[in-house]
């Protein structure tokens, strides 16, 4: 028995051993979880601080010597995070053509505190708008908003304001570049004079091209939401010059093609109208709801009516398709401010962002038609203008012709930036004809009115 002692004593050192051991690698198991967990809450904690930045950027122009600017609350960042996804596609590094390098993106600008954009007579029309309508029907002729609105509704930015504007945005050194125009690639640029516009420089020159045509197709629509827009050359400009040691900071490449627009001050968010929610039944000139709104009421819906059409001819998803999309998890968002869309004291929406339009929106249309047409279905009242342009168009179909004249006119450095290929040229001219039946559709199904 008692020589039996050692060996037992051995053998339960050994099994002591083997349970410590055990111990131990089940400790080091924990500890390596914990630690990889603190490591991917550390990355998910950067990262929101990270998106939650940028949004704050895009959020809250700030201006120098005015503080921020706030627009309203702060948008929806799943919504934000599923566009920053879509935003580079893969699709996007083939069939690039000759189009320069880099460029890009978001926002506003303008003179600052400047009303120059708006026609004669705002004051006046500001009083008209106010009260309850007293001048007739807002509907004519079954599907048009009346003439008498029309005559209330101001150009925002006239052709000869915004030729003014780009001569003046040509010729200007910038003086000073710094954060204020949504994404870190952007910056706000101060002009010699003490103006500013926002300059547009990102990762692909598809957004650049496709905010510059936006804008040259509202021209031709003659649809004036949209701040006047400019092409730069960054390389050896004079007009750069005194900014060139900023430009290496941000590592801009030398051959890129920026775009310059309009810095716009005292422009506040807006919300999604009833009539165009996803539990209402439309905008159309049956709508009961149409006799209760004030003139100012009826004056935004006309100018979201161009909007929506516009957005559908450009496939833009970055504006009121995205936020039917983000439905899906997040129920409230039509009731909070419409991405890239903005508001004048004076009622007038200005159409910003607009570079996920035409080029990029083409690229990954089978992505959004069904939201796209769902919007557009949900309009059978537009404006007459509109109208007889998107007609004119359909007849003819030369909106190719049209766009690049217009397009190589205004714009000297067009040929660098490059145009719409063959392929995106016809996808414009369809969905112009679709846009044409759409309205043909809703003028018979309002026949009776």
């Amino acid at each position: 028995m008692l020589d039996r002692l050692p060996a037992r004593r051995h053998h339960l050192n050994r099994m002591g051993d083997e349970t410590h051991g055990e111990t131990m690698r089940a400790l080091s198991a924990n500890l390596f979880a914990l630690l990889l967990v603190c490591a991917l809450a550390s990355v998910f904690y950067v990262w929101s601080a990270l998106e939650n930045h940028l949004e704050r950027h895009k959020r809250d122009f700030s201006v120098p010597g005015r503080g921020s600017f706030h627009q309203g609350p702060s948008e929806d960042l799943s919504a934000k995070t599923f566009r920053a996804l879509l935003a580079v596609p893969a699709a996007q590094r083939h069939n690039s053509g000759a189009r320069s390098e880099g460029q890009n993106l978001t926002n506003t600008s303008a003179f600052m505190g400047t009303r120059d954009y708006h026609v004669n007579g705002d004051d006046e029309r500001s009083a008209q708008r106010e009260g309850p309508v007293k001048l007739g029907s807002p509907v004519d002729d079954r599907i048009f908003w009346s003439d008498w609105l029309e005559d209330l509704l101001p150009v925002r930015f006239t052709e000869g304001y915004a030729e003014v504007w780009r001569n003046k945005a040509r010729a200007s050194p910038v003086v000073k570049l710094e954060p204020g125009c949504g994404r870190i690639s952007n910056q706000l640029a101060t002009f010699s004079d003490g103006t500013k516009a926002c300059v547009r420089y990102g990762i692909n020159a598809d957004q650049v091209q496709g905010e510059t045509l936006t804008y040259y197709l509202a021209r031709l629509l003659g649809i004036t939401n949209l701040p006047p827009l400019v092409l730069s050359h960054i390389g050896d400009s004079a007009q750069w010059a005194a900014v060139r040691t900023r430009i290496n900071d941000l590592q801009w490449s030398d051959r890129a093609v920026v775009s310059l627009t309009e810095w716009i001050s005292n422009l506040t968010g807006v919300v999604t109208p009833a009539p165009l929610r996803q539990e209402s039944s439309g905008l159309h000139p049956a709508l009961k709801w149409l006799e209760n709104k004030t003139t100012a009421g009826l004056l935004e819906l006309m100018q979201w009516s161009d909007l929506i059409v516009f957005d559908y001819l450009t496939a833009n998803f970055d504006r009121l398709v995205s936020n039917l999309f983000s439905l899906q998890w997040d129920p409230h968002v039509m009731e909070r401010d419409t991405n890239n869309l903005l508001k004048t004291p004076y009622g007038d929406l200005v159409f910003i962002d607009n570079e996920a339009g035409l080029v990029h929106g083409f690229r990954v249309l089978n992505m959004w038609e069904k939201y796209h047409h769902s919007v557009l279905s949900s309009v059978c009242v537009f404006r007459k203008r509109t109208t007889q342009r998107v007609a004119e168009l359909h007849r003819q179909r030369d909106s190719r012709r049209r766009l690049l004249d217009l397009y190589r006119d205004s714009e000297p450095l067009s040929q660098e930036l490059g145009f719409l290929s063959d392929e995106h040229a016809a996808v414009l001219q369809d969905r112009i004809d679709r846009l044409y039946k759409h309205i043909l559709h809703c003028k018979g199904k309002y026949s009776q009115l």
